[in-house]
């Protein structure tokens, strides 16, 4: 098998591409920015420099690559950055499906293909309706849950009107070495990590605390969306995540208690939400019935990885 993963050399790509490999694949992927994360990989991979805005670009990319799937993973991922500015949010991540879509209806009508949308999707949720099921309604609260949402009914159309071989994924928080700063475990432990080295002061900025979120370890995410390439129905929307809820107080106390400097902390209104709900809980139930997917790393010891590649990253940044 051959897979094309679009946003190969990002957080999620850059372990599904290693994944895959384990398992024997061809890899191929677009990129789109830095190399770091898949640079040890780079000799073993077909990698493509794309801006997938563009509807030619994404068609000769399938006409060189030939793959068999495509995960696509490209994708502006910050809510911060839909709150501050909307419109590039669902530009930039509405065309680039629809070209991946448009690509494969053009090319290679056989081709798999997963899309990737995200727990946001269903905003608002009531207590009552927890966990989250994939038929609850969705009630986006942002710009980039807007998108996820528009990625998602796109996916949908294309299986219904062209036949495509799409399935959905609803990935609910995913954490993980090598995330990006702007989500709340990259943005505590590099924190952490650049006090211990002196770099800044022993403070900790932080939002809401109170928060309760379902994170999955993006390692486990990852043989989820592989399970399901190979083995989801074909129109069909899968959640994925661990049906356990964790707070934003307890990503921050579990690094605190492997900090080796003391660690104030100050709450900065800034990185409040202007909407935020108390508790998000993954249903993945229709993800383990199909495919006898399970999450298989605990909570505590991503949180230990996360710090330790901070830690790592601000080491070399000296």
């Amino acid at each position: 098998m051959k897979a094309l993963i679009t946003g190969i050399s990002g957080f999620v790509g850059s372990y599904l591409a290693e994944h895959l490999q384990a398992l024997g694949w061809q890899v191929a992927g677009t990129v789109f920015g830095p190399y770091k994360n898949i640079i040890d990989l780079c000799g073993k991979l077909e990698l493509y420099p794309a801006e997938l805005s563009r509807l030619d670009v994404m068609t000769f990319v399938l006409e060189q690559a030939q793959p068999d799937v495509i995960f696509h993973l490209a994708a502006q991922p910050l809510v911060s950055a839909s709150l501050r500015d909307p419109w590039p949010t669902l530009e930039t991540n509405i065309r680039m499906q629809l070209n991946v879509l448009e690509g494969v209806r053009q090319v290679n009508p056989d081709c798999r293909v997963l899309v990737v949308g995200s727990g946001e999707e269903y905003g608002l949720v009531r207590t009552d309706e927890l966990p989250v099921h994939e038929d609850c309604p969705l009630r986006p609260l942002n710009a980039y849950a807007l998108s996820k949402v528009a990625q998602d009914l796109m996916g949908l159309q294309y299986f219904l009107t062209h036949k495509l071989h799409v399935i959905r994924v609803r990935p609910f928080n995913h954490i993980g070495p090598r995330q990006r700063p702007g989500f709340v475990a990259p943005d505590f432990a590099s924190q952490i990590a650049a006090a211990e080295q002196g770099q800044r002061p022993p403070v900790m900025k932080v939002g809401n605390l109170d928060a309760r979120r379902d994170f999955c370890d993006v390692r486990d995410v990852v043989r989820a969306y592989v399970l399901l390439i190979t083995e989801g129905e074909p129109g069909q929307v899968y959640n994925v995540g661990s049906g356990e809820s964790h707070s934003i107080q307890e990503v921050l106390n579990g690094m605190l208690a492997l900090s080796r400097v003391p660690i104030e902390v100050r709450q900065d209104l800034e990185r409040m939400r202007p909407a935020d709900i108390p508790e998000i809980v993954c249903d993945a139930s229709r993800l383990r019935e199909r495919t006898g997917w399970q999450p298989t790393i605990p909570f505590e010891q991503s949180i230990q990885d996360i710090l330790e590649y901070w830690r790592r990253e601000t080491t070399q940044n000296l």
